[in-house]
């Protein structure tokens, strides 16, 4: 959800040239010649041969355009968390719309390795980033919040739920972008993402043909954190 954006190239008809793809493709090649500090606007629209009017009507700032698609991708996981059912398990979602935004990345993995690699030199733009990686962490805590709203800890466990998500994305997308885009990006966050759901997510139903009286209780202290639960009922079970 953070270290860069993904390609550009979206929301024009197919054969017309994008200003806006335009206004990106001229403000990398500078920033990749220059330096990002060395980059005005100025030096962008007049490489993309379009005025300040223009960059700024797609981009309110030099930052925005390193990270063009965030907004999109970002209303693209709040109309799939807010799409969702009761039925839904609550973790499960969270966790596909976290894929929502490793694939923003995949579409273009040269593009988003540069753009990884710009944020790593410059301050200010990790900064940003840091911004945009809580905007969705905070969708995914509003999603969550809804759905354990009659839970005493609901609030509390959605909050620490979010961040898991966007610590075990942010952790297999930085793996893949250190790989220069070659790793499978998905199997590293479906890896990452199991270790969210094995925490937090519901139990499954038991098997068919399993005994569903076959009820194991364990007793822990309160407040014990919950991994610890965790780990007394997988030894209980024998797990």
């Amino acid at each position: 959800m953070g270290s860069s954006g993904a390609a550009p190239g979206r929301g024009e008809k197919a054969g017309k040239p994008a200003m806006r793809d335009a206004l990106v493709a001229a403000a990398f090649r500078l920033f990749l010649e220059r330096g990002y500090e060395q980059t005005t606007v100025d030096d962008i629209v007049a490489l993309a041969g379009v005025g300040r009017r223009s960059f700024f009507r797609y981009f309110p700032s030099k930052e925005d355009v390193v990270f063009p698609d965030h907004e999109r991708c970002l209303t693209d996981m709040t109309a799939f968390l807010a799409a969702g059912s009761d039925d839904d398990e609550p973790v499960r979602r969270v966790c596909d719309a976290a894929r929502l935004v490793l694939r923003m990345y995949a579409e273009n993995p040269t593009f988003s390795v540069q753009r990884y690699r710009l944020t790593r030199e410059v301050p200010g733009l990790r900064a940003y980033e840091l911004s945009v990686v809580w905007r969705y962490e905070r969708a995914l805590a509003g999603y969550l919040r809804g759905r354990f709203a009659g839970r005493g800890d609901g609030i509390l466990r959605a909050d620490v739920i979010a961040a898991a998500v966007v610590a075990a994305h942010n952790n297999a997308l930085r793996s893949w972008l250190r790989s220069d885009g070659r790793d499978d990006a998905e199997a590293a966050l479906d890896h990452a993402l199991g270790h969210v759901r094995s925490v937090f997510g519901e139990a499954p139903a038991p098997p068919v043909g399993e005994d569903p009286d076959d009820v194991v209780v364990v007793v822990s202290r309160r407040g014990a954190p919950l991994w610890r639960v965790v780990r007394e009922v997988e030894e209980a079970l024998g797990r």
